[in-house]
């Protein structure tokens, strides 16, 4: 489910943000403090919900979900705002809700059970293989990270099994300590968007977990050997043959003591 907010007022584009995050924790939620970035998105990306704001300075909600109704004629429009009055009007463009400001958790969740075009929130399947070679598919099929760096700094991510990672670490694992230069930080975003793309083509941008000078993932979202082997799977032990992430040297690391789990 591809889900966009659309606010110029940054703090309250966040604040609305945290709440839809909260309601709809599978979806793929991109937010805009731009009418223009917001449509722009839209044409690339099949939306199904765009909550938006009425007063912009700029363009209106009302505008902007002309523009994107033109786009998509099924996609849901949910007004998020501080004035009544704009009620009667917005749902001439036949908004499926509309919230008044501050948005609640309970006000996003009533809106999002009348939407006028029911959306099936159904998750991928993400399946990812450690064991010899490092490999993700996604309802079956392998997914393709065109830059071999994202597929590495991916890996890494789910070698660590749902512990943050900074920036200098990532950066000293990719490029084998070089130094941590702002032309490498530069690169090191680089590979972090291009992941994200990847990720975000498949449906399940939502695995990776982004703070300031920090990525994980969200492990309980991710079918792993690995973890599975962790967690005493006795399927996942027996397909353990000696071998785990080979396409990576710092995979090495880790076979001693997978080997001690399982021959030892």
């Amino acid at each position: 489910m591809n889900v966009i907010a659309v606010d110029d007022e940054f703090f309250a584009l966040n604040d609305l943000t945290e709440v839809l995050n909260e309601c709809i924790p599978n979806a793929d939620i991109k937010s805009f403090t731009s009418a223009d970035a917001a449509i722009s998105f839209a044409k690339k990306n099949k939306t199904d919900i765009a909550f938006l704001d009425i007063e912009m300075d700029n363009t209106t909600g009302i505008q902007l979900a002309s523009q994107l109704l033109k786009i998509n004629e099924r996609i849901n429009i949910i007004f998020v705002t501080g004035y009544s009055e704009y009620a009667l009007e917005a749902f001439s463009v036949y908004a499926s809700g509309y919230i008044l400001k501050p948005a609640e958790k309970k006000s996003v969740l009533a809106a999002m059970s009348k939407l006028r075009y029911p959306v099936e929130n159904v998750r991928p399947c993400v399946k990812v293989k450690t064991f010899s070679n490092f490999e993700v598919y996604v309802d079956g099929m392998p997914l393709h990270f065109p830059r071999a760096k994202s597929k590495e700094l991916f890996a890494y991510l789910v070698h660590k099994n749902g512990t943050g990672c900074s920036l200098k670490e990532l950066a000293s694992v990719l490029f084998e300590d070089k130094e941590y230069t702002s032309s490498l930080q530069k690169q090191l975003q680089t590979i972090i968007a291009a992941m994200m793309k990847t990720l975000s083509s498949a449906n399940v941008s939502d695995i990776v977990i982004k703070r300031y000078n920090h990525l994980s993932v969200d492990t309980s979202k991710i079918d792993c050997d690995y973890y599975k082997f962790l967690s005493g799977d006795r399927e996942a032990i027996n397909s353990y043959t000696g071998e785990y992430m080979m396409n990576y040297s710092w995979g090495e690391f880790t076979i001693g003591y997978l080997d001690s789990k399982a021959f030892g």
